[in-house]
């Protein structure tokens, strides 16, 4: 399968993961909050990962739960297309994650560096 075949369904997985009825309104709104003030962000394994310091009790608990349930998306995909859940994340991030950020919230780059969008 190629890469460009992969990602379309990625994309839809992804799609579901970032927005999806899934996740906990709690936790949606906590790590929200926790981009704006510029401690959470986006990694580009698909993941969140903490920009400055892992924050707060209820943050970790908020981005536990997510990255979980990211997790859990990307191994059905990998399941379903044949590559790794890494390599799903990965795709996750380049093909919808950076699409879906925010003026003002993190990121990550290919060398792992946090950068303000």
């Amino acid at each position: 399968m190629t890469f460009q075949k992969f990602l379309i369904p990625v994309a839809v997985v992804a799609g579901t993961l970032i927005a999806g009825p899934a996740l906990a309104a709690t936790a949606k709104a906590t790590v929200d909050a926790a981009k704006a003030a510029g401690v959470v962000g986006e990694k580009t394994d698909g993941f969140l990962g903490f920009v400055r310091g892992p924050g707060d009790a209820d943050v970790q608990a908020a981005v536990a739960e997510i990255n979980a349930g990211r997790a859990q998306l990307y191994r059905g995909a990998a399941a379903k297309n044949g590559v790794t859940p890494e390599a799903a994340g990965a795709a996750a991030y380049q093909s919808v994650v950076q699409l879906k950020l925010r003026p003002g919230d993190y990121y990550q780059t290919a060398d792992g560096a946090w950068v303000q969008k």
